[in-house]
């Protein structure tokens, strides 16, 4: 069984905005990278399995519950970072954590104590007197002090400088190795990369491609001929860049990075 399952949803908010016949499945145990740029429907994919909106066609799952009926059981028990966090203003960071800690009804704060540490994080002051990178931060550390088998992470790393990047990547791919299903939706090539077995682009509502990382990146390979002076200078051309010899002419393939293969399915001047 899959633990993340969309079948056929659809949401038409007209004018060719919302999600169209949206399928895909994300295995227990794997990192998937949802990419699109703003608009696309990533946000509007994830609200429905949070169960924030109802599908209008099709269907949502997590853990075979349905994302509609069973939303408050779900929403309790996975790890949950929105493209956009909404904080009670008036409380501090540690007000706002141990709230979130008595809703699921957690009797440990081990884990918090570890996540505030990492991210150097002092949640004392008001969090309307915080930065993006520090609210960022909580709404990472309210994602994840739980030890959710299920996370959902919709541009989890906006707003943190690259050391506080670097140390979110690190924590998804231990938890990827711990097990965990993470469904992560990121403008952020790079963190895809290190961190997802499979992504999935979506263009205008509907998805255009779901294969492993490495897969399509081989599929897109480029391959360039280079003419050298002599034979000599070719073997050794090849020798050192993996190429293929004809006489003075060497053949290399280069892999595409995981944004050039993006590019390949998405006209960005269309949007």
């Amino acid at each position: 069984m899959s633990a993340i399952s969309i079948q056929n949803l659809t949401r038409d908010y007209g004018s060719g905005k919302g999600v169209f016949d949206l399928t895909f499945d994300v295995g227990q145990s794997e990192a998937f990278g949802f990419l699109g740029p703003n608009g696309a429907g990533k946000t509007t994919t994830i609200r429905h399995l949070m169960g924030f909106i109802r599908p209008k066609m099709g269907s949502c799952t997590i853990g075979g519950r349905d994302c509609w009926t069973k939303r408050a059981d779900i929403q309790k028990t996975l790890g949950y970072i929105p493209g956009e966090n909404a904080f009670f203003d008036d409380m501090s960071g540690v007000d706002y954590l141990n709230f979130v800690a008595k809703y699921r009804r957690e009797h440990s704060d081990i884990r918090k104590k570890q996540l505030i540490d990492r991210f150097d994080l002092d949640p004392k002051g008001k969090i309307k007197k915080m930065s993006k990178g520090m609210k960022q931060k909580i709404g990472i550390i309210a994602a994840f002090m739980h030890d959710p088998e299920v996370l959902i992470l919709d541009e989890p790393t906006s707003g943190l400088d690259p050391l506080m990047q670097n140390r979110f990547v690190e924590l998804v791919a231990e938890e990827r190795t711990r097990g965990k299903t993470i469904l992560m939706s990121s403008h952020m090539f790079e963190e895809v990369e290190r961190t997802c077995h499979r992504i999935g682009i979506i263009r205008e509502g509907r998805l255009v491609v779901v294969d492993n990382v490495d897969a399509l990146r081989e599929r897109h390979m480029r391959t360039y001929t280079v003419t050298l002076p002599n034979e000599q200078t070719a073997a050794e051309f090849a020798a050192d860049f993996k190429g293929k010899t004809n006489g003075r002419n060497v053949t290399v393939a280069a892999s595409m990075s995981l944004e050039d293969v993006f590019m390949q399915y998405y006209d960005m001047e269309g949007e």
